[in-house]
């Protein structure tokens, strides 16, 4: 079932890329250059978690000093947690503000097209959580499937859900990337400009709690199967 959850995660994005190549080259249309981009971004996260945990292996088998790995673990989690919102926020981009009259290309490619690019950021945000409801599992409860079923890696799995919906919305309506973090005085004064200022709190609420519910519906939908299998084999 993991093995199926991976492939089908890579071969979506994969998919999406290909797509936004082929336009470019069948219908000799402008390469649409954010998409490859956002797409760069939202595997990102999962490249940074293998790249982390091949560090902490490596640094383990070399007989590095005890503490090391850990504090690699920590800024491998930082990172990821700082870059994760990427993978979500694929899902802004399911609109067709890329068409240009006369460019040739079919609306039904285009709609496959923005379908897939979102499906991507859906499924890659889900693994990515995923990901971290198991690490956190296999620390607390041990090497026990039953552990995944249990409330507080549940809470963990809505809280990384709001915060990637409150990176989402940071990014499409504040325009703010990950690394602005370095910025914070930057980065208080613009989302207090919006949210006071503005007085756009109440749609700041309402996209959060929207993409918080939808994320966890596909997180069901996508990861509960894959849990039940993994419970039910270890019985």
């Amino acid at each position: 079932m993991l093995n199926s959850l991976v492939a089908g995660v890579i071969g979506i994005n994969v998919f999406a890329a290909v797509l936004v190549l082929g336009r470019a080259r069948v219908y000799r249309t402008r390469l649409y250059r954010p998409m490859l981009l956002n797409l760069a971004l939202c595997a990102a996260p999962l490249v940074v978690l293998l790249l982390g945990l091949l560090v902490a292996v490596a640094l383990r088998l070399a007989g590095a000093p005890d503490g090391v790995e850990w504090v690699v673990a920590a800024v491998t989690v930082l990172v990821w947690l700082l870059l994760l919102p990427n993978a979500g926020y694929l899902v802004t981009e399911l609109n067709l503000s890329h068409r240009r009259q006369g460019d040739g290309v079919p609306m039904w490619f285009d709609i496959a097209l923005v379908i897939s690019l979102a499906m991507a950021g859906v499924l890659t945000t889900v693994l990515n959580v995923f990901t971290a409801h198991m690490s956190y599992a296999l620390l607390r409860y041990g090497d026990r499937a039953a552990g995944l079923e249990q409330v507080d890696g549940r809470v963990l799995t809505g809280v990384l859900l709001l915060l990637v919906s409150l990176g989402m919305y940071l990014g499409r309506y504040l325009r703010l990337n990950s690394w602005d973090v370095s910025h914070p005085r930057v980065l208080a004064r613009k989302l207090y400009s919006h949210v006071v200022t503005e007085r756009r709190a109440g749609e700041l609420v309402g996209f959060c709690l929207t993409h918080t519910v939808f994320f966890a519906l596909m997180y069901v939908v996508v990861i509960g199967p894959v849990v039940a299998g993994l419970v039910a084999a270890e019985r």
